[in-house]
């Protein structure tokens, strides 16, 4: 291969690695902007977390949250920014991927690949949004119900939540349902792979069904309603899982016999 052929040969890369670097500062972009906006509104953010909570005490207007470190209400504020703009980062992020990964792929790839990146934004605000309003309620209602009012033998035993600690619990929750929803992007990028099939999945759903059960209970509070919560969806979202790959399936045979 002359010199010639080698400087070809690179062209391409090159330009990729352009754009690649083009695409991140995009996103890195957009990130900054939006953690500089979300840091500005830290507060009202915090302060929408805290509604799960301030709902159970929606009687005592005398509840208070505290921090015990000099630094701590800083940086919590710094991390709510941090995951408000990550959250409304991602699915710039995913269109940058797919329009860098597009050029280069066939049409039924395309056709194959794009309803998983739309899916992966919108299954993980469906179980970001199934923790936040259905999980927490019930969670911090059960929580709370330990406190007691005391009495001459004893003293009152009250819940004074801490700033970090509260936020720590709530990203926990929401991060994890919100991963737990992209088990149907999970299951459709191995059948891609040929990793499972409609058939395997199907055969062993009784054994998914105990392992989502497990970590429903491992990941939510030790309650039943926040695992049932948690459960329930994932289970049906398996089901959907097996659906898509078998529909998948079906068309890759129809697009083979149709190319014979």
């Amino acid at each position: 291969m002359n010199d010639d052929n080698i400087i070809a040969s690179k062209a391409p890369l090159l330009s990729h690695l352009i754009e690649l670097r083009t695409r991140l500062i995009y996103c890195l972009v957009f990130f900054l902007l939006v953690f500089g906006v979300a840091y500005y509104f830290a507060t009202d953010i915090y302060r929408f977390l805290q509604q799960p909570l301030v709902e159970q005490f929606s009687t005592q207007s005398d509840r208070r949250m505290i921090y015990t470190g000099l630094q701590e209400a800083f940086f919590t504020y710094m991390k709510v920014a941090f995951f408000t703009a990550l959250f409304f980062s991602l699915p710039v992020m995913l269109m940058q991927v797919w329009r860098f990964l597009s050029p280069g792929m066939y049409s039924h790839e395309k056709s194959g690949m794009l309803p998983m990146f739309i899916m992966t934004p919108v299954l993980f605000i469906a179980g970001a949004a199934l923790a936040f309003y259905v999980v927490m309620p019930a969670a911090w209602e059960f929580f709370v119900s330990f406190e007691s009012l005391g009495n001459e033998d004893g003293i009152r035993v009250e819940l004074e939540a801490k700033m970090s600690e509260y936020l720590s619990l709530v990203l926990k929750l929401i991060i994890a349902f919100g991963l737990s929803f992209e088990l149907p992007v999970f299951l459709l990028v191995l059948a891609k792979a040929n990793l499972v099939n409609a058939t395997s999945l199907r055969h062993y759903r009784r054994h998914a069904i105990v392992i989502i059960f497990l970590v429903a209970a491992v990941i939510t509070p030790p309650d039943l309603i926040s695992q049932v919560a948690l459960g329930t969806p994932i289970i049906l979202l398996y089901e959907l899982s097996v659906f898509l790959v078998a529909l998948g399936e079906n068309r890759k045979r129809s697009e083979e016999t149709a190319s014979v």
